[in-house]
């Protein structure tokens, strides 16, 4: 039996798009209704139920992958406990010598358990999302080197958000491991962790420290959470509807080199896809998490206004933040924490001092990250490419650090003005963009040579180049304005919901509805436009 036989065909693809009709208007209310009405002691349980339901309306049969990481990640924990259980009580009046051999031979066996969960769980991932790509790319090099051996392609069908609950199940275990949080002995709960619906499709990617209390201690509906969480959907899908999805046409077509695009109009796609790319997930972030605030469950942010940002480093701590969080805590500290890694810092900071000597050891665990990064988004030299470049920049960025502050201190530049910083977020801006270019293009060739004919052959696009209309252009950039207001309130420390909640009710009633006849009205939907799948659901 393969893989593809579990899937059922079609089944409730829609729902992976939060702002679907079928999500929207049958799935959501539906399970808000039920839960509302539910005794307190249920509601936790039809939540799980319900989580899983949705699982399998959209991956049928592939729902036992999930089911079979819950019960996995629920007996590490709990081994892990018993070990520590153990060692309490033995320790307990042994000389202190013994004690600390005991200890280390416990550390030892738990050590064993995580690389065995690791083991199962990464190797899991990597065999259903990258075993192609390995085969792809041996079946090259064989045949470069004359061996007349094919390799037989697999082909699987990914469970829906295998790559963003498999993250959420390490975490657990290593977080258990290192006793920052206590195995969970109710499976229930664990599961409901790790499987609550509104995440399952495209993160945020939680830690058990996070939300799995919130998620077990339900809450009733209340209205500010039902207001709350209601206009946050509204907003994601204002993003999606009037923006990400009016500017997919032109990315597609630019994209896939349907035409001789010059390079004016090959920069303005890539402009185009960056700002899509950003709505897009962004807005399913807004869906996702209002979904969450409707339940009385504060998620963790995605996204901290990253077009602020004065440098690449900082770009990345303001998007995708559970994802660059989670690499940071699970890859980044512990290669910059082992022993060799500390005498390598050690040595490099006697010999080039204690700016540089650390950037040694932290530039190999740098490179990691972004090799992991790079290949968490798909399997594809691109990709690898996409993380390669990020690392490159972000490295340059550390090594020239301390060249820039003597020569703004030298040349009397205040780094805090105005004027410097609209330059540093004009220059990160560019280089993300350049970036997504390689990221979005099919295939590291492809990319490019898109970024060849956008240097070489560049010329102001027209309209007609676009192939979007002056119209589309209007909506998006009127738009984007409404965004960009709210993000510098935000950014400023003002929440636009908070202020409009003190507001008299018909102020804010005609502003919701004015917002919802804004998407209604200019939304890119219906006769003309094919639906388009939520961007990060394939990651």
């Amino acid at each position: 039996m393969t893989l593809e036989s579990l899937l059922l065909a079609e089944k409730g693809k829609s729902l992976t798009n939060f702002f679907s009709l079928s999500y929207m208007i049958v799935v959501l209310p539906f399970v808000v209704f039920v839960y509302g009405i539910l005794p307190k002691k249920w509601k936790r349980y039809f939540l799980l139920l319900a989580s899983f339901g949705f699982v399998w309306l959209v991956s049928g049969g592939m729902l036992i992958y999930l089911m079979l990481t819950i019960f996995s990640v629920h007996y590490f924990g709990i081994w892990l406990d018993r070990l520590q259980t153990e060692l309490k009580g033995k320790a307990g009046g042994l000389p202190k010598e013994e004690r600390k051999e005991l200890k280390a031979l416990y550390q030892k066996r738990k050590r064993g358990v995580v690389t065995l969960a690791a083991v199962l769980h990464i190797g899991g991932l990597l065999v259903l999302k990258y075993s192609g790509f390995f085969t792809v790319n041996v079946n090259a090099l064989l045949s470069k080197l004359g061996v007349d051996i094919t390799l037989t392609i697999p082909k699987y069908v990914l469970p829906i958000g295998i790559s963003f609950f498999t993250l959420q199940a390490i975490s657990y275990i290593v977080d258990v491991y290192h006793g920052l949080i206590k195995a969970d002995d109710n499976v229930v709960r664990l599961g409901l962790f790790i499987s609550f619906f509104p995440q399952i499709v495209e993160g945020p990617i939680c830690r058990y420290s996070q939300t799995a209390e919130q998620l077990w201690n339900v809450q009733p509906i209340r209205y500010k959470n039902l207001s709350f969480g209601a206009q946050r959907i509204l907003y994601g899908t204002m993003k999606k509807y009037i923006i990400a999805d009016r500017l997919n046409l032109y990315v597609k077509n630019v994209f896939d080199m349907k035409l001789d695009y010059n390079g004016g109009a090959v920069a303005f796609a890539a402009i185009c896809y960056t700002v899509q790319l950003y709505m897009d997930f962004s807005g399913s972030m807004d869906a996702v998490c209002g979904t969450a605030e409707i339940f009385g469950i504060t998620m963790p942010e995605n996204f901290k206004r990253p077009f602020f940002s004065r440098t690449i480093s900082e770009f990345w701590t303001r998007w995708h933040i559970t994802l660059g969080t989670w690499f940071r805590d699970y890859v980044l500290y512990p290669v910059t924490s082992s022993k060799r890694m500390k005498k390598i810092t050690s040595s490099a900071r006697k010999k080039i001092g204690n700016h540089y000597g650390p950037l040694v050891a932290g530039s190999i665990a740098l490179f990691c990250v972004w090799s992991c990064n790079g290949l968490w988004h798909g399997s594809a030299w691109s990709y690898i490419f996409f993380g390669m470049y990020h690392f490159v920049l972000i490295l340059s960025g550390n090594l020239i650090g301390p060249i820039v502050q003597k020569v703004n201190t030298k040349l009397h530049i205040n780094p805090n003005s105005v004027v410097y910083r609209g330059l540093q977020i004009f220059r990160t801006i560019i280089l993300v963009i350049i970036g997504e270019l390689f990221f979005r293009a099919k295939g590291l060739k492809a990319g490019l040579k898109l970024f060849k004919k956008m240097i070489t052959d560049f010329a102001l696009p027209t309209i007609q180049d676009m192939g979007i209309d002056g119209y589309d252009i209007v909506l998006v950039i009127l738009t984007l304005g409404i965004i960009l207001f709210v993000s510098i309130m935000n950014e400023k420390g003002i929440s636009v919901r908070e202020v409009l909640a003190k507001k008299p009710a018909a102020l804010r009633w005609a502003i919701l509805y004015a917002l919802i006849l804004f998407i209604v009205i200019f939304g890119a939907y219906g006769y003309g436009y094919k639906p388009v799948a939520p961007m990060y659901a394939k990651f």
